[in-house]
């Protein structure tokens, strides 16, 4: 079952604890409705977006939810559960 009508992205950095724990659980979250989470290394994006890391560079992780701010530093799971069954 795939669900087309939601794309799960996290920002992220190599290195970054929090984010590795966030991804891990985006990976049990999404995969309940047929969805694999993506990942953006900001840093690596800034060569071709230095917007991304000016942003969202402080407070990694960053979950978006198609392509918006979802939640940061913690993966809010009850609302990110609400959000991803609604269509």
């Amino acid at each position: 079952m795939t669900n087309a009508t939601h794309s799960v992205t996290l920002l992220t950095r190599s290195g970054c604890g929090l984010c590795t724990t966030a991804l891990a659980q985006l990976r049990v979250i999404c995969a309940e409705f047929g969805i694999e989470p993506s990942t953006v290394d900001v840093d690596e994006a800034a060569a071709t977006d230095p917007g991304l890391r000016a942003e969202y560079g402080d407070r990694l992780p960053v979950v978006l939810l198609n392509g918006r701010e979802h939640s940061y530093f913690d993966v809010d799971e009850p609302r990110l559960r609400t959000d991803l069954g609604s269509v």
